[in-house]
């Protein structure tokens, strides 16, 4: 019989009961805990399966990593990497003049450094620093790339291309996107019917027509509107008009985050006497872009992954230089583009992952209770 023992001495903390922790459990509630569970996992596996083993050996088991076209030649059935290790400079730069490499290397640098800085948490000085990335840096890279001013020779912008222009794309678009979303966001929600109106039909007719015809429209037929005399660069209109498509379904998120924000946020602000700027700045902004910051970076990643799209006007951003490698004679095998694409869906992968990574980073830390 056991006896009933009172103390006063605070009793050290059991494990919890072995069904409850460790890999099993977490089998049996993630993977195991239905039936309806129970079928995908078994069908998730059998896709495992069939596909990455035959992917692990095609793309690294069997791949041929040295050597040149002949030594693909004799391995036809396997990855092809001399092809990316051959054309990495076309890949990166285009067709950019090899003397003056040094200034993509160079931008792209203080790029790296700049996100880095930003990315790492109690740096000093981080908003004197998101000024300098936002404007001081597109000039600084505007200047390193195109040249004409400080002895730098002028390289045209037909003659960029790789990954560098994909960068140049996409890096544009985000930029400006997000501010002229914001304040068409604003704008679709004002009192004055005129402003209104106008942020509504340029909504509406940027998201009602695919990227494509927006591209062929800035280029083929924007200089039949202009001026006799007056032309944009190729790139130039390129630009504009992703930001432009960008900037439309930004402003439809931000709305979202502007509509989430509770009524007494509003009646708060304007209890305290603050200007209209002033408590969207202060207090209605700062909320309704935490909380829609998943869309944000999903609009971002869209954006960075559109810029392929270029490759119909002639501008051969990465995946344009990866298909103008292809078409080398000289490459002429079997695996080739498959090997090409796959590299080209890597760096994609890569870049796209590492925002979403960031966005989830940025949400952890901003978050008040709220998430769910």
């Amino acid at each position: 019989m056991s006896k009933a023992v009172v103390t006063d001495e605070k009793l050290p903390d059991l494990p919890p009961p072995s069904n409850t922790v460790g890999p099993v459990h977490w089998v049996k509630e993630n993977l195991l805990s239905s039936p309806g569970n129970i079928a995908l996992t078994i069908f998730a596996a059998w896709l495992i399966y069939m596909l990455v083993p035959g992917t692990l050996d095609w793309t690294i088991i069997s791949a041929v990593w040295a050597g040149g076209a002949d030594a693909c030649r004799a391995n036809p059935e396997a990855a092809c990497w001399p092809f990316v290790w051959t054309k990495w400079e076309q890949f990166i730069y285009g067709f950019y003049p090899a003397e003056s490499r040094w200034r993509v290397d160079f931008a792209m640098l203080l790029l790296v450094v700049g996100i880095a800085y930003l990315m790492i948490e109690k740096t000093p000085g981080k908003r004197y620093m998101g000024l300098f990335m936002l404007v001081i840096y597109p000039i600084i890279a505007w200047i390193l790339l195109y040249g004409s001013v400080f002895g730098l020779e002028e390289v045209k912008t037909n003659k960029w291309g790789g990954f560098s222009l994909t960068l140049v794309i996409a890096l544009t678009g985000i930029v400006f996107s997000l501010p002229i979303g914001v304040v068409l966001a604003l704008g679709r929600r004002s009192n004055m019917p005129a402003i209104r109106s106008i942020c509504v039909v340029f909504i509406e007719f940027w998201r009602g027509v695919p990227l494509i015809s927006v591209l062929f429209m800035s280029s083929v037929m924007l200089p039949l509107f202009l001026p006799e005399g007056v032309s944009f660069n190729d790139l130039l209109r390129a630009l504009i008009g992703v930001a432009l498509f960008s900037a439309a379904y930004m402003a439809e998120v931000v709305r979202g985050g502007l509509q989430a924000i509770p009524k007494g946020q509003y009646e708060g602000a304007d209890s305290l006497g603050l200007s209209y700027w002033q408590k969207m700045r202060l207090i209605i902004l700062p909320q309704a872009l935490k909380i829609v910051i998943p869309g944000i970076v999903n609009t971002f990643i869209g954006l960075f992954k559109d810029t392929t799209l270029v490759l119909i006007i002639g501008l051969l951003d990465l995946l344009g230089t990866v298909q103008a490698g292809i078409a080398d004679p000289n490459w002429s095998i079997k695996s080739v583009p498959y090997t090409g694409y796959a590299f080209t869906a890597l760096v994609f992968f890569i870049c796209c992952y590492g925002m979403s990574l960031y966005s989830r980073k940025i949400e952890e830390k901003l978050h008040t209770g709220h998430k769910r």
